[in-house]
């Protein structure tokens, strides 16, 4: 893993999923390596009840039913779309389903608008092509295709980015569990989905209206909602166990105080109060807000201390972090942003100390920069 600018789920929890699948004695559909209240708890985590003898960490924050779903859907012989705003742990969880029912999380499709039919079924190895012509060797299979004949499951990453045509290929894979190959002929010509096959797509919900799902392959889907964490208290916890993730990958050793967190995340929670609120889309941060933004606030000040500041993080770096990841827009995400400073953070900072007025002034100083 040391090796590993990031590590897929299946390796970066290996040992873990070892001992799962060691102890593991319910029911496994085909040829999935858990089984469904297995994957369960390797998702959110062990509780007493399991009579684990070693505690499973949680990895995913939130709903037991919609972990639930989802994990019941790969067991059916529709797809799974996982749908919700940004930032709310879409591909996360999709990552860690195939992970845990086939050890094999990598198999993915990107949706852009350059994505094609070719990225969905398969492509040709051109010079192969020339040389010995069009054979099942020359034959350049897409990860959805390679899930296929391993019997695993293929991924699909932000579907409605991809154009309807593109999008539609999947149809004759979720409904036939085929693709036809009409370059060769005999048994050559067809590839047929093994026992295990499932597909997991993600879409964005805040795309509705790019590229709108057909309602053909909408009845080839089930569709599980991902929303947006509103419990502080889950929240706070999501923060917690990325920080204690991000310092082990970045190898640092810094304090990262308590308060400066409930700083982070009382200002995320202000920020979305008054976007609820706006009048205009011009009045609302270009940013999200999500929990995984707040994540990257807090990884770029902690970068920040490590590199040029203190051997902890301070509430200057968190505030002058905040503007340079949320400040996108100019002039308009400035002006709310000082609003933001001047009319919350500086009364809150007179009223109750602490780290707000050193992060009132830092968020003011990193605006005037951008002025």
């Amino acid at each position: 893993m040391s090796d590993l600018l990031r590590a897929p789920a299946e390796i970066k929890y290996a040992d873990e999923l070892d001992y799962l699948e060691s102890v593991d004695t319910g029911p496994k559909p085909s040829t999935w390596r858990l089984s469904p209240k297995m994957i369960r708890t390797f998702v959110l985590g062990s509780e007493r009840s399991d009579g684990l003898d070693r505690v499973v960490e949680q990895k995913w924050f939130g709903e037991r039913g919609i972990v639930e779903r989802a994990v019941v859907t790969l067991a059916s012989d529709r797809g799974l779309l996982l749908i919700g705003d940004p930032g709310t742990g879409k591909s996360w969880l999709a990552e860690l389903l195939a992970a845990a029912v086939c050890r094999n999380s990598t198999q993915v499709v990107q949706g852009t608008a350059g994505t094609t039919e070719d990225h969905i079924k398969y492509s040709w190895n051109v010079a192969q092509v020339i040389a010995k012509g069009q054979s099942r060797e020359s034959l350049i299979p897409s990860p959805i295709m390679t899930a296929m004949e391993n019997g695993t499951i293929g991924r699909f990453e932000e579907l409605t980015r991809s154009t309807s045509d593109v999008q539609d290929a999947l149809i004759s894979i979720l409904s036939e569990k085929y693709v036809s190959v009409p370059e060769l002929r005999g048994p050559e010509g067809t590839v047929f989905a093994k026992p295990g096959f499932a597909v997991i797509a993600t879409a964005n919900s805040r795309d509705r209206g790019v590229n709108d799902l057909s309602s053909a392959l909408q009845r080839r889907f089930n569709f599980v909602r991902i929303p947006v964490v509103t419990n502080k208290a889950s929240e706070a916890e999501i923060v917690r166990f990325r920080t204690e993730e991000l310092l082990r990958r970045h190898q640092l050793d810094l304090d990262v105080p308590p308060t400066l967190l409930d700083v982070l995340l009382r200002s995320f929670g202000d920020l979305r109060d008054a976007a609820r609120q706006a009048a205009s889309e011009d009045e609302k941060l270009g940013s999200a807000l999500s929990t995984a933004e707040q994540i990257g606030v807090l990884e770029d000040a902690v970068l920040h201390s490590d590199f040029f500041g203190e051997r902890t993080l301070t509430a200057r770096s968190l505030g002058s972090s905040l503007v340079g990841s949320l400040a996108r827009r100019a002039p308009e995400d400035s002006a709310i942003l000082t609003k933001y400073f001047t009319g919350v953070v500086g009364p809150r900072g007179q009223q109750e100390g602490g780290d707000w007025p050193e992060f009132h002034q830092a968020g003011l100083d990193a605006l005037k920069a951008l002025a």
